[in-house]
């Protein structure tokens, strides 16, 4: 049966803004290429927001775990992301995490401690924190208004449709309350996480995603309130049979696979859920994720209450996330796809513009260099596409899609724009090593081969036989096919598998 279809009538467009740099999506990835162009020196930046607010999964969608920020004893994960846990660290109840200090030891009381808030790995103290969403809200919201000569921001603004000159992208169409407007700009950044834009400006996209890995799953994020995290976690070891019913129980009723996560603060903890085979883009599927969710919460918190008394007797909803739980769905296919070889293997990249770890993959959480080329769409001029659509395959992207990456391709995207604008260039021209250099050399970010960073990083590296080491990276190395070692190692509880978060489920965040 044919679709209908209506025919919209031609119409003129008010032109509401113009600017140097228009940041479409103030997630993660957004406010951080906002904040990196004004302090790279663009002093005409947009950033449109659809919400009230910026922090896009972190602060609407509650995912409130920044993990896996280091390597041993070096933090390689810096920028604007370590300045989101120092910012945090003023203000009572914000973050939770260890101190830059402890990273890399393997003082097992220490271990145990940090490991609910995504402070450790299995075997030493991993950098990485968790963040009270208002708060983050909060100080994303003072970090624009710093930079409030250079920065205007647009809440409540949806940017829809790119407008496009051939292959060349000139502005933005976007909706509000006040109707269709346009906003025209010299580069555009495509932060919107599903590939919004790229996806109507020519450039090609993938929605392909395994149906095995933790990018095909949404959530509807909830936390609960009025007990003791703590407590309930000496519980379940003082009891792990019972804790293994009640888990069960838990998801039963849920009807997906779900689990508690501490919070930044004792008395407050998040339940993450994944629900498996549903795309964040499409309709359907996002409002059976939000439903399911909201109508299992009331006899999930009741079952608790029941179950265990002694620990959830005075148990209550604390709050439900206001957006959807989104994971992955379209990218683009960049001028270069990220695959699982990236991290079984030491690739180097001349264009690096971020250097991230990614969570306990084949090479024991060593960072891997990802390159400029992965945030550049083929075939269209002046979009970049940082964050959570950047180009993978269907297997690499589960890795290198969470906030820390976000973060970093959202700041390299941003200091990539304001040299374009400054040298007058195009985002397939433009000046790798100035960006590189700003961005190692004036904003915090650790590169390989960059003048500018400590050569101890690399050498940490090389110590540890980074990308070599793990049985898993050896079979790949033999076998010169490290995606199907990898999916195999995934499904057998690693990283994005069904039961990797029974030990600890804030790493399949």
């Amino acid at each position: 049966m044919r679709a209908k279809t209506y025919f919209e009538p031609q119409t003129t467009i008010p032109i509401y803004d113009e600017c140097d740099v228009l940041v479409v999506g103030g997630g993660a990835a957004g406010h951080s290429a906002a904040i990196a162009a004004a302090r790279a020196g663009c002093k005409n930046v947009i950033l449109m927001e659809r919400y009230g607010y910026c922090g896009g999964d972190v602060t609407g969608g509650y995912v409130l775990l920044i993990p896996n920020l280091s390597f041993h004893d070096k933090i390689f994960v810096r920028g604007l992301q370590e300045e989101w846990f120092t910012r945090l660290s003023k203000i009572p109840g914000a973050v939770a995490g260890p101190p830059p200090e402890l990273t890399g030891s393997t003082d097992p009381l220490l271990m145990k401690y940090y490991r609910g808030v995504g402070g450790a790995t299995r075997d030493r103290i991993c950098h990485g924190f968790m963040v009270e969403p208002n708060q983050m809200k909060i100080e994303m919201d003072v970090m624009l208004n710093e930079h409030s000569d250079s920065i205007r921001v647009l809440y409540h603004s949806w940017g829809t449709k790119p407008i496009m000159e051939g292959n060349i992208c000139k502005g933005v169409i976007f909706e509000s309350k006040q109707g269709r407007q346009a906003v025209l700009a010299k580069v555009v950044i495509d932060a919107t996480g599903d590939a919004d834009l790229c996806r109507l400006s020519g450039a090609p996209t993938s929605s392909a995603i395994d149906d095995e890995c933790r990018c095909s799953s949404t959530a509807l994020v909830y936390r609960i309130a009025g007990f003791s995290k703590k407590a309930f976690n000496e519980w379940m070891q003082k009891y792990p049979e019972d804790a293994r019913v009640l888990n069960n129980a838990v998801a039963e009723i849920h009807g997906f696979r779900a689990g508690m996560i501490d919070g930044p603060t004792d008395n407050i903890s998040w339940m993450n859920n994944w629900q498996p085979k549903h795309d964040c883009s499409k309709i359907a599927d996002q409002t059976d994720t939000e439903m399911k969710t909201r109508l299992a919460i009331r006899r999930v918190i009741e079952y608790y209450r029941t179950a265990c008394p002694e620990i959830f007797r005075n148990a209550y909803l604390y709050d439900i996330a206001p957006q959807l739980g989104t994971r992955g769905s379209h990218r683009i296919v960049g001028e270069y796809v990220i695959s699982s070889n990236d991290w079984a293997f030491p690739k180097e990249h001349d264009d690096c513009i971020a250097w991230h770890c990614t969570v306990d993959t084949l090479n024991d959480n060593a960072p891997i260099e990802i390159p400029y080329r992965s945030i550049l769409p083929q075939k269209v001029e002046n979009i970049l596409a940082p964050g959570r659509h950047i180009s993978a395959d269907r297997i690499a992207i589960d890795n290198v899609n969470l906030i820390p990456q976000c973060v970093g391709t959202g700041q390299a995207a941003g200091v990539a724009a304001a040299v374009i604008v400054a040298d007058k260039s195009s985002t397939h021209t433009v000046d790798i090593r100035k960006i590189q250099d700003i961005l190692a050399g004036e904003q915090d970010v650790p590169l390989p081969r960059n003048a500018h960073t400590d050569p101890s990083y690399m050498e940490c590296l090389v110590a540890h036989e980074y990308g070599l080491y793990t049985e898993a990276a050896k079979k790949a190395r033999e076998a010169k096919d490290a995606a199907s070692v990898y999916r195999h190692w995934t499904l057998s509880g690693g990283a994005g598998s069904a039961d990797s978060s029974k030990e600890n489920p804030a790493e399949n965040s």
